[in-house]
C-alpha cells in the first residue's frame, strides 16, 4: 500500500509522464507512425485514469490541503489552480470522445477532435504539475493530515 503522504508525488509523476507521452504520440503521428502513436496515447491515457484514481482517492483521505503561499505567488497559484480545475473536468469527455472516434476508425472527426484535445490535455498535465510544485514543494501546504 502506497502512504498517503506519497499520492501528490505520484500524482505529479503521472501528469509530466502523460505529458510526455502526448509530445511524443503527436510527433509520431506527424511522422505517419501510427502504431507508436497509437501506445503513447493509450499509455497517456492510462496515465491520467491512474492519476484521477490516485488523486481522488488523495483528496477522500486527506481532505482539503491549503495554499500556504503569501504574496504575489498566492494569486499566481490559484490562477494556475483555477484554470487547471476548470479544463481537467473538460478534458475528461473530450479524451473520451477523440479516444472512441479513433478506436472506431472515424479518423476524420478524431483529427478534428484531437486538434482540440491534444493542447488542452497537455496543457492540464503540466499544469498539475506546477500546482504540485507550488503546493507541495515550495511552500508546505496546510493540512489536518499529519505528514502532508
Amino acid at each position: 500500500m502506497i502512504p498517503l503522504r506519497a499520492l501528490p508525488r505520484l500524482d505529479a509523476i503521472l501528469n509530466g509522464a502523460s505529458a510526455v507521452l502526448l509530445c511524443i504520440g503527436y510527433l509520431f503521428i506527424r511522422r505517419g507512425k501510427v502504431i507508436p502513436h497509437m501506445t503513447c496515447m493509450l499509455s497517456a491515457v492510462a496515465c491520467s485514469a491512474g492519476f484521477l484514481v490516485s488523486y481522488l482517492y488523495f483528496h477522500y483521505h486527506a481532505g482539503l490541503v491549503r495554499f500556504s503561499g503569501q504574496g504575489p505567488v498566492r494569486p499566481t497559484y490559484f490562477a494556475i489552480l483555477i484554470s487547471h480545475t476548470i479544463l481537467a473536468a473538460a478534458i475528461v469527455p473530450l479524451v473520451i470522445i477523440t479516444l472512441s472516434f479513433a478506436l472506431r476508425r472515424r479518423f476524420a472527426k478524431h483529427k478534428a477532435i484531437a486538434r482540440w484535445t491534444l493542447p488542452i490535455w497537455l496543457y492540464v498535465s503540466v499544469t498539475g504539475v506546477i500546482v504540485y510544485w507550488l503546493l507541495f514543494i515550495l511552500y508546505k501546504p496546510i493540512s489536518s493530515v499529519p505528514g502532508l
